[in-house]
């Protein structure tokens, strides 16, 4: 806690209690304001400088989709983490991320479907997000807790990046980051606060203020814009550190417009995100805040790609961290180039990206967090990682080739089902959410536990202008042919609709996606919209509860059954067991 003794009423209370010569008198008063001073100054080396806490918290995760999903700019329950497909949020899933490796999480959060008309947060929404937040800290973890789609490309966003919208919300802004830092204000120094996410200007322009602007550039436009940035950021930094206890020195992150990077030589404007950033004045002293920016590159060429990964670092040294202030990426990924999930066609380039951005980074004292695919959907709930590759690849670019993490999968775990429940007419279940050029597929093959009545169910397989072409089914095993004459070039996404105004409860038992060389991939249904999906394994899944088994059963660390295992620490007969 910082030293708050008012020094002039000490001296007052010097001065009168004890009768000594003036001289006397001012070298005791002297003596004591250098020891006050030196009380201050431990007193802000409690927390570590935010070039530690970058340093210490290694490589990240971000729990996205989750607390941020929002939509149609509505009151929401706090069943709206569940909106956008992925499932509620469990301790486990901390732990797993904290034991394969990672040292840091970011929860994005929305808050404006949860305040009323004066701001105020709903308690029983406050009250969830500090539950998360526990199941982070409570690992070792850090925690990077933001405000996140109450900015961004959209109608229901009110934050904006104009001095019009800063003077109309700015007491809004302060009272909801009072309320946040209030919630938290006695937690240590492994909780930073980020003040905002992607904030864009009233045009929603990307890469730098007034792109979307006629003629692509609007100079007293972008002069406001970045004005307003900053003003925001001061915001930010003013509420947070009035509130007191552990917020006055508490790491703060603010992030550039758009959280634009900079990089890139297509519009002289593109730097402008990170020399219009200013440093915020901080009642904490300098060491105390960090900028953020987000970075997703295209891996269709790994030279150009790796050349964008150290331009980019080039310019944040310049622009950024010669201000005074480490950075983060709190958020990267890839571009999907082409409408075409990376992971799915270019995993390779996606793995070597992967190490190399992680490497580089760490060489100049940059955090990084990665946009959550690593875990994704139902495998968050059991957990297990649904991209193990991908989070080995970063791994391995911080802590080394020789790093072995542990990283429970699905397949450790035998086959899995998976229920669901519709809920509404025309309701759809994702069997493919990613899209998928029909060149490389020929066909998908679902199998259900049972066949369902006619008219009940039926295929459904979204082209490039989102018509569909429809199928209906009324067998346990059905196959669509993907066939670019009637479906086009790529198709978006394939679901299972529900087609009766009632409540319908099936069970998928697979889900395979044939490429046309033959290779099947297996893919794990979610929630579209409308569902409700939950995954379960037919192998048993016994808790290790007060016992140490000597069946001859593999477990893994969460006490699970595990039939195949791979490399990772596993308990066999009551003792630790590393497969290799």
């Amino acid at each position: 806690m910082p030293f708050s003794l008012d020094t002039s009423e000490k001296h007052t209370i010097f001065a009168t209690n004890i009768n000594i010569p003036d001289k006397m008198n001012r070298f005791f008063t002297f003596v004591f304001g250098v020891f006050l001073m030196m009380a201050c100054q431990a007193s802000a080396q409690d927390f570590e400088s935010v070039n530690d806490a970058v340093k210490h918290m290694g490589v990240g995760w971000n729990l996205g989709n989750t607390l941020d999903a929002n939509g149609n700019g509505v009151h929401q329950g706090i069943d709206s983490e569940t909106y956008w497909g992925q499932p509620t949020t469990k301790p486990e899933l901390m732990m797993m991320m904290k034991e394969a490796g990672f040292g840091a999480i970011r929860i994005p959060v929305t808050w404006y479907n949860h305040m009323d008309a004066k701001g105020k947060v709903d308690a029983a929404w406050m009250q969830r997000v500090h539950q998360v937040v526990d199941y982070v800290l409570n690992t070792g973890m850090y925690c990077l807790l933001n405000v996140h789609h109450d900015t961004g490309d959209g109608s229901t966003h009110w934050l904006h990046a104009s001095m019009n919208t800063y003077n109309d919300t700015k007491d809004k802004f302060e009272y909801l980051w009072q309320q946040i830092a209030e919630e938290f204000k006695e937690y240590g120094e492994k909780l930073l606060f980020e003040g905002y996410n992607e904030m864009l200007d009233e045009y929603n322009s990307w890469c730098f203020a007034s792109f979307a602007a006629p003629g692509r550039y609007d100079a007293e436009s972008s002069a406001d814009s970045y004005n307003a940035i900053n003003s925001y950021a001061q915001s930010f930094v003013n509420a947070v550190r009035a509130t007191g206890g552990n917020n006055s020195q508490r790491n703060l992150v603010v992030n550039t417009y758009a959280a634009a990077n900079g990089y890139g030589n297509w519009n002289s404007h593109l730097k402008d995100p990170l020399t219009e950033m200013k440093y915020p004045v901080d009642p904490a002293g300098t060491g105390h805040i960090a900028f953020q920016v987000h970075f997703y590159p295209s891996v269709e060429n790994m030279t150009n790609t790796k050349n964008e990964v150290n331009g980019m670092i080039a310019l944040l040294k310049t622009h950024l961290v010669s201000k005074g202030a480490p950075v983060i990426i709190g958020e990267w990924g890839t571009a999907n180039s082409n409408g075409i999930i990376d992971y799915d066609v270019r995993r390779d380039n996606v793995l070597e990206y992967a190490r190399y951005f992680v490497q580089q980074t760490k060489k100049e004292g940059i955090g990084t967090f990665e946009w959550m695919g690593i875990t994704d959907g139902t495998a968050r709930s059991i957990p297990v990682f649904s991209q193990p590759d991908f989070a080995e690849a970063i791994l391995k670019g911080w802590y080394g080739d020789s790093y072995q993490p542990v990283l429970p999968t699905r397949d450790n775990l035998g086959p899995s089902v998976y229920d669901v429940t519709y809920t509404a007419l025309w309701a759809e279940l994702n069997l493919v959410s990613n899209p998928i050029p029909t060149d490389s597929y020929s066909h998908i093959e679902l199998t259900l536990a049972e066949a369902p009545e006619a008219g009940v169910l039926q295929l459904k397989a979204y082209k490039n202008n989102n018509d569909a072409v429809i199928q209906k089914i009324t067998t346990a095993s059905s196959t669509m042919t993907l066939d670019a004459t009637t479906m086009g070039t790529t198709i978006q996404r394939i679901t299972l609709q529900n087609c009766v105004n009632a409540h319908t409860q099936i069970r998928v038992t697979d889900v395979v996606l044939v490429k046309t060389d033959g290779t099947k991939q297996k893919m794990v249904p979610s929630q579209f919209w409308g569902c409700s999906v939950s995954e379960s394994f037919l192998s048993a899944i016994t808790p290790i509860i007060n016992h140490r088994p000597t069946n001859g059963q593999y477990y893994d660390l969460q006490g699970r059954a595990v039939s195949h295992p791979t490399k990772g620490i596993y308990l066999l007969n009551g003792h630790k067991y590393a497969v290799k």
